[in-house]
C-alpha cells in the first residue's frame, strides 16, 4: 500500500460505534448544522417504508438528529411514493424537481434533484433496498463528517451480505466493487484506493461539496464524487466509517454489465482531470444469451452541471 494511503487510513477512519446520537445532537447545534437524509428509490415499495419508519423512530422521533427525511421517487411505477410518504417521509417525484431542467433516470439524477428541495447542510444518503441496516448507517456517517472540519465527503463501508435463495448468506457481494471500481482507482487513483466501498449507496457529503459536483445521473454518480472531491481537495477531505454488514437486493449480472459501461465511461471523462462529457460511439450495450439472442441496453452517460449554477437552485433552499 502507499504510504500516502497507508495514512490516510490512519488518520481518517472511524467505527460507527465511536458516535453516540444525542451527542451529535448537541455537537450540530452547535454549530448550527442540519442533517438531510436522502433516500433515492426506484420501485422499492417492498422495502422503503421499514427503511423510512427506522429512521424515522430513531432518529427523528426519539432522538432529533435528522431535520429532514426526503425520499426522491425516481420514475417508480410502483406504490414506492405512498408506502414512503405513509411511513412518514417527505417525497418528491424526481421528474417533478426543477422540471424546467429537465428530467432524466436514474439514481444521480434523483441525488442531484434533492439538492433543490433540501436544505440541510450536511447530506446523508441511504439506498431504499435495505434489508439488513440500522440508524447507526446515519450516525456513523454524521460523526465521521463532523468529526474534522476538514472532511467533506465519508464513505461507508461494511460487509456485504449476499443472500441468495437456496444457498448460505455469503459476504461476495459487491460484484462490481471489485471487478470495475477497484482496478480503476488502482491504476488511475492509487491514493484513494484505501477506501473500501467506493460505490457505496451508504455515502455522505457537505452540501458545499455535493452542490459543487458534476453529477452522472446513473450509478456512476458514488465513484465521480469520490475521485471529484480526491482531485480537488485531496485525501484529507474524504474519510471512512466501518457500519458493519450490509444487506439488499442483488442485481443480476447482465444488469451490472450496465453499471459497469457506466462506470467505465465516467472515470475516462475524468481521466485527465475536471470532468468532461462523456464521449463514446455509441450509448448501448449489446449483449447476448443463447436463449434470448442479442438485446441492446441503453448505457446513462448524460452529467448534470453542479446544482449552484442553475436557475431556480437558490430558490430551493430559501
Amino acid at each position: 500500500m502507499r504510504a500516502p494511503t497507508r495514512d490516510w487510513l490512519a488518520g481518517h477512519s472511524h467505527v460507527h460505534g465511536d458516535f453516540d446520537a444525542a451527542d451529535l445532537v448537541a455537537r450540530l447545534e452547535a454549530k448550527g448544522e442540519r442533517v438531510t437524509v436522502v433516500i433515492p428509490a426506484r420501485n422499492e415499495a417492498a422495502t422503503v417504508g421499514e427503511v423510512v419508519t427506522g429512521l424515522r423512530r430513531e432518529l427523528v422521533e426519539r432522538v432529533p438528529l435528522v431535520s429532514e427525511l426526503v425520499v426522491i421517487d425516481s420514475d417508480s411505477d410502483d406504490d414506492t411514493s405512498a408506502v414512503a410518504a405513509d411511513a412518514g417521509a417527505t417525497v418528491h417525484r424526481s421528474d417533478e424537481i426543477a422540471a424546467h431542467l429537465g428530467s432524466h433516470p436514474g439514481k444521480g439524477e434523483a441525488l442531484w434533484k434533492s439538492l433543490f428541495v433540501t436544505s440541510g447542510d450536511l447530506l446523508v444518503f441511504v439506498d431504499a433496498d435495505l434489508t439488513e441496516w440500522g440508524p447507526h448507517f446515519v450516525t456513523g456517517r454524521v460523526g465521521a463528517l463532523t468529526a474534522d472540519p476538514a472532511t467533506m465527503l465519508v464513505k461507508g463501508w461494511y460487509d456485504r451480505v449476499l443472500d441468495v435463495p437456496g444457498q448460505s448468506p455469503s459476504t461476495e457481494g459487491g460484484r462490481v466493487t471489485e471487478l470495475v471500481a477497484r482496478p480503476v482507482l488502482d491504476l488511475w487513483w492509487p491514493d484513494p484506493a484505501g477506501v473500501v466501498q467506493p460505490l457505496a449507496g451508504e455515502w455522505a457529503a457537505r452540501r458545499a461539496l455535493m452542490e459543487s459536483l458534476t453529477v452522472p445521473t446513473g450509478y456512476g454518480v458514488e465513484i465521480a464524487s469520490l475521485i471529484d472531491a480526491h482531485r480537488r481537495l485531496g485525501l484529507g477531505a474524504i474519510a471512512r466509517v466501518d457500519l458493519g454488514a450490509r444487506a439488499h437486493r442483488h442485481q443480476k449480472d447482465h444488469d451490472l454489465a450496465v453499471m459497469a459501461a457506466e462506470l467505465l465511461a465516467v472515470v475516462h471523462a475524468r481521466r485527465d482531470g475536471e470532468p468532461r462529457d462523456v464521449e463514446v460511439v455509441a450509448d448501448e450495450l449489446e449483449q447476448f444469451t443463447r436463449d434470448g439472442g442479442w438485446r441492446t441496453r441503453p448505457v446513462p452517460l448524460v452529467q448534470r452541471p453542479p446544482a449552484v449554477t442553475q436557475t431556480g437552485y437558490s430558490e430551493g433552499l430559501a
